[in-house]
């Protein structure tokens, strides 16, 4: 650590940081991450050399696997009896918050994050869940320190909760204390220098969760009444459990990676059912097959949070759903991945082919892949049911395909489905209200936003999408309102126009003076509270259903006479808006499928251009055949 400190504040040093935070996977460290760096690294080391630990071994920007987490600082030391200690390190550069509750805290730029003391204590979690049997025996410590906090601004923070009393919070003060009493701040009271066989043996632990916590989240997984299964989803179920027991050790076995392997793609349309099934998957292979380390990893980042989410009680259960950057040291690592929206992931590769599921194919004993080839929504991405199956008979693997046929979404019914893909792909044809599934035409955005409110006050989940014809600035002003972006003109029979204005869903979450939610994220817009007062896009919509969906059909797409046309010259998202027209089609025509399948009760449809418009009525509100 000594040469550390004497380096840290060398800009050479700090290039040389971002080099490897990169190589790690972590992607390029922005302004911000490489300021904070600069601005608390040397208080740490600084304060540690005082203190007489600079022979601790230090990681900076420590990663868990699956890049998941990033420790700002991590402390190695030899503990007596030859236990090693584990001292985990948050550091904030801020001076004032408010206390919100347990888990969250308002900056004083108005934004709510994670409390640190609930960030850190997840932290040490993970140390204490994920270390396997015969790894060394650790002593897990946690502090926060805030170096530009006094002490009154820090005595803020200290929580009262006994599960988190023993994790201090140091104040710029605290770091000036006598040597003496600064090792115990820092929780670093008993520990000498490691030597260099206990640091190579911390370095060599592969972290895996305990069955313990497998079991539990498995059970929680499997007993969420959102991931029931029924007809061929049950089928499915069966028949993948089979191969799991042919390919993968059984509870109580070791795993040992044999040439043999299956691949398992599962594809379905929109409410089939795809990501139920895989989650009730990922729940069984946690508790029948454990020694696999079964993860779970998704393009998607709006599923990913809703599935963090929804295991937020098991604090070190973050692992098992890695970042997708982490997919190809994730094929290294596991005996079993399921991999969710599959056809998002980016492609490349010789044969086009994303190099990451080639590595799938060929490390992991048993992956299965669910995939919807009709939900490709960017030109970089698009892996098929085919380009799976001949890599793995290139590898030499076992493919298996299975197909969902059934709707779990717009109230089962499949002749809801049907008319969306006619209309889309197909000969566009009448809607006869089948099925029980309630299909309508607004005639304005006012129309539909005063349904999704009542609807809401009703309590049900109702949310409203659009098309990405709007500009959506990415530097938002962290304000308590969100600006009005999208805007659409509304001619009324007088003659006289009115103005809709709304904001797409937040970026951050939004609350009030008091903590209260005004906006959840974006990745949480589906769910949460709040969420209905603003419109969600492809990104926050894609892999989520909500009772009642309005959506709104933006000028990009528009009916001609007898099909559709494409004008990505209004689209505002980067990666299409310079596309050919005749190219642009078939992500638009995908995104408004993915945006007209996500109520599973009701969708409401406005559209911006006229001409469709009248098209569609015709269509929704047939004209009644003449009698005889």
């Amino acid at each position: 650590m000594g040469e550390i400190a004497a380096r840290v504040g060398d800009p050479s040093f700090l290039k040389a940081c971002a080099a490897r935070y990169t190589a790690a996977g972590f992607g390029v460290p922005g302004e911000a991450e490489v300021r904070s760096w600069r601005n608390s690294w040397p208080h740490l080391l600084e304060a540690l050399g005082r203190a007489g630990l600079s022979d601790l071994q230090v990681y900076l920007e420590y990663g868990t696997p699956g890049g998941s987490r990033r420790l700002d600082a991590l402390l190695i030391g030899a503990g007596p009896d030859g236990v090693l200690g584990l001292v985990v390190i948050e550091l904030k550069q801020w001076q004032t918050c408010r206390v919100l509750d347990a888990e969250r805290v308002m900056r004083s730029d108005g934004v709510v994050t994670a409390h640190p003391v609930f960030q850190v204590a997840a932290y040490r979690s993970f140390f204490t869940h994920w270390r396997p049997a015969g790894a060394p025996e650790l002593d897990v410590r946690a502090v926060v320190v805030l170096h530009n906090a006094s002490a009154e601004e820090a005595a803020v923070l200290r929580p009262d909760a006994p599960v988190a009393a023993d994790i201090p919070v140091l104040s710029g003060a605290d770091l000036s204390a006598p040597a003496k009493d600064l090792v115990g701040l820092l929780r670093s009271d008993g520990l000498a220098a490691p030597d260099a066989a206990e640091v190579a043996a911390f370095e060599g632990i592969r972290w895996e969760p305990s069955s313990r916590l497998l079991d539990h989240v498995g059970s929680d997984l499997e007993g969420t009444s959102s991931f029931a299964l029924v007809g061929d989803q049950q089928d499915a179920f069966v028949r993948i459990r089979a191969a799991a027991v042919r390919h993968l050790p059984a509870r109580g076995e070791v795993m040992v990676r044999k040439g043999d392997g299956a691949v398992i793609t599962v594809s379905g349309g929109p409410g089939s059912g795809k990501t139920a099934l895989a989650v009730r998957l990922l729940g069984r292979l946690m508790r029948d097959h454990p020694a696999t380390r079964p993860r779970f990893v998704t393009p998607s980042g709006t599923l990913r949070t809703h599935l963090l989410d929804a295991v937020r009680g098991h604090s070190a259960a973050r692992e098992l759903f890695p970042s997708i950057g982490a997919l190809r040291s994730t094929a290294q690592q596991t005996g079993a991945l399921v991999i969710d929206e599959a056809q998002r992931i980016k492609r490349g590769g010789a044969d086009g082919l994303p190099s990451e599921l080639v590595a799938v194919v060929k490390h992991v004993p048993l992956a299965v892949i669910f995939l919807d080839e009709r939900q490709v929504i960017r030109p970089d991405e698009g892996t098929s049911v085919d380009e799976i199956h001949a890599a793995a008979r290139r590898l030499g693997r076992a493919h298996h395909h299975l197909e969902l046929t059934g709707s779990f979404r717009c109230a089962g019914s499949a002749a809801y489905t049907a008319w969306v893909d006619a209309l889309l792909y197909g000969e566009p044809v009448p809607w006869t209200g089948r099925a029980g599934y309630d299909l309508s035409l607004d005639d304005d955005p006012f129309q539909m936003q005063e349904w999704i409110d009542q609807a809401t006050a009703a309590g049900h989940t109702a949310r409203t999408t659009a098309g990405f014809c709007w500009p959506w600035p990415r530097n938002r002003p962290r304000t308590p309102t969100l600006p009005l972006d999208i805007r659409i003109d509304v001619p009324s029979p007088t003659g006289k126009t009115r103005v809709w204005e709304t904001a797409w869903n937040a970026r951050e979450t939004l609350t009030d003076s008091d903590g209260n939610p005004l906006a959840p994220r974006s990745q949480l817009w589906a769910t949460h509270t709040g969420g209905h007062q603003q419109i969600g896009c492809i990104y926050t919509a894609q892999g989520l259903e909500y009772h009642h969906s309005g959506v709104i059909i933006g000028p990009d797409l528009t009916w001609n006479n007898d099909h559709w046309e494409a004008h990505p010259d209004h689209s505002h998202d980067k990666d299409l808006r310079d596309l050919p027209p005749e190219q642009y089609l078939r992500y638009a025509l995908n995104i408004y499928r993915v945006l007209l399948t996500r109520g599973t009760h009701t969708t409401r449809i406005h559209t911006t251009d006229p001409a469709t418009q009248h098209f569609l009525d015709q269509l929704i509100n047939p004209a009644p055949t003449p009698s005889n």
